[in-house]
């Protein structure tokens, strides 16, 4: 019988796969320039070696978070260096703020196309577990975090928000203002754009040279 994932075991397995898949000369993937192909293939088997070993649910991305079960709750993100990015499902305006919801695991590879062999290498430059309270919106939470430090109230908190055109209604930007004062924001550390879906951007994490709370950094081989 499959032993139960944990958090620590997930994070060993996907530094595992990206050194093992680092090796990898991929027929498959030679001359693929779709990055959201690049990213499901990765995905995918990832989460069939979690299925292989571990007792956990496997989710969906067109449904919901890749593993969606209470004590992992992480989604998996595969992006290209070059551009670092990914996007997500809009819940509401809170999650720029006081993060996703969830937690997220970040791979972040070079892709080496050899026409010689015709095979693709991905190199796996970064990999990063992201907790949940460190899911939100960099510049939003550094700048509510000053302005409560500051004593702002709340018409300085609304009047922020509407000028970061936060996608909520007055009466949410008035309960979330609220809730700013009472329970100020943890520091996040993504880049949030407004969207119909958030746009995810990481090279914050990935450029990370220091040891924060909440950020695991898994594969660092990223030139700072």
């Amino acid at each position: 019988m499959n032993e139960k994932l944990t958090i620590t075991k997930l994070k060993a397995e996907a530094k595992a796969f990206c050194i093992s898949e680092s090796k990898i000369q991929n027929k498959m993937l030679f001359g693929v320039t779709d990055g959201k192909a690049v990213g499901t293939h990765i995905e995918h088997k990832f989460q069939e070696q979690l299925k292989a070993k571990y007792k956990t649910t496997i989710g969906s991305s067109a449904l919901g978070i890749d593993l969606p079960s209470d004590d992992i709750l992480t989604d998996i993100k595969v992006t290209s260096i070059r551009q670092p990015q990914s996007s997500c499902p809009f819940k509401n305006a809170q999650q720029k703020i006081f993060g996703l919801g969830y937690n997220l695991l970040v791979f972040v590879y070079d892709k080496i196309d050899d026409p010689n062999t015709k095979t693709a290498k991905l190199d796996f430059v970064s990999c990063s577990f992201i907790s949940k309270e460190r899911t939100a919106d960099y510049t939003t939470t550094y700048r509510l975090r000053e302005m409560v430090k500051d004593k702002a109230n709340l018409e300085d908190i609304v009047a922020y928000l509407n000028d970061k055109n936060i996608p909520a209604d007055e009466i949410t930007l008035n309960q979330l203002a609220k809730q700013i004062l009472t329970t100020p924001p943890v520091q996040g550390y993504l880049t949030i754009s407004n969207a119909l879906q958030w746009r995810l951007q990481y090279q914050r994490v990935v450029a990370l040279d220091q040891s924060v709370q909440g950020i695991s950094k898994l594969i660092d081989k990223v030139a700072k």
